[in-house]
């Protein structure tokens, strides 16, 4: 029986990142409880949206051959990984405001988990092979060389050519990030600044890398000139300037102290 390492390095990531937003919801005193199952509930919600986009696109095949579902685990493209993003950042919105939590101090709260939860799912894409990057030169030492053809079958890697190890690369940047955000996560001075930080990091540290990933299925746009996930990196830019931007009073807090308050003290 195969075990998928992207699977293992996968699962155990979103267990690491669930037991450290635990810590982080405590930090930005925000119901630890709460923040559990609205991580878990986003979970399955952004699994379920990704699988289902794969079952839609891959119908008439998997009609013929239905064993075939189980395998959609291991296909990972940049679209699966957008409409999973939005399936459960939107599930994320929704939960909190049921469950009357904090937005901002909630989001503060997911900053450090998530950045280390991409760090794991880099990791795991580097053993597996998806997302690999281009050629390497004789230069380059720590270039990875894949033989597996089983990796080749389910990232379509090339077999026998030494790579950048461009998943190492991203992985390193959002461990950093992640240890970063948690130790700056009790001294910020305004709620919603450390999911700004983090919308602008993981941003930069997506365009960047994406320089050193093998083009072939990332939207190429422009000849070539920048891809999909470029452009959605450029828009979480975007999105956390406007977080970090200034403003007075900083609207919002108020009401945010007001329910961490009324939190604490039915605790």
């Amino acid at each position: 029986m195969l075990i998928p390492s992207y699977g293992v390095v996968g699962a155990l990531g979103v267990l690491v990142s669930l037991f450290l937003a635990q810590r982080t919801a405590r930090t930005v005193h925000v119901d630890p409880a709460k923040v559990w199952n609205l991580c878990i509930l986003s979970l399955f919600a952004a699994l379920a949206a990704t699988r289902l986009l794969l079952v839609v696109v891959n119908w008439s095949v998997l009609r013929t051959h239905p064993a075939w579902v189980l395998g959609l685990a291991m296909v990972h493209h940049p679209l699966l990984t957008g409409t999973g993003a939005l399936a459960g950042g939107g599930c994320a919105a929704w939960t909190a405001h049921r469950s009357k939590l904090p937005f901002a101090a909630t989001a503060d709260a997911l900053a450090p988990p998530l950045a280390l939860g991409l760090a794991f799912e880099q990791a795991g894409s580097l053993l597996e092979g998806s997302g690999y990057g281009v050629a390497a030169g004789p230069g380059v030492a720590w270039a990875v060389t894949y033989t597996s053809p089983l990796a080749k079958l389910w990232s379509g890697v090339p077999l026998g050519v030494p790579l950048h190890p461009v998943q190492a690369y991203a992985a390193m940047a959002f461990a950093a990030f992640a240890v970063l955000l948690y130790v700056w996560l009790p001294l910020e001075r305004r709620r919603g600044d450390a999911a700004g930080l983090w919308l602008m990091g993981a941003g930069v540290a997506i365009y960047i890398t994406e320089f050193w990933r093998d083009a072939e299925g990332r939207g190429a746009i422009l000849r070539g000139a920048i891809d999909a996930p470029q452009i959605a990196a450029v828009a979480m830019v975007l999105a956390g300037a406007l977080v970090l931007r200034e403003r007075k009073g900083a609207p919002g807090e108020e009401d945010d102290a007001a329910q961490n308050a009324a939190g604490r003290e039915s605790a």
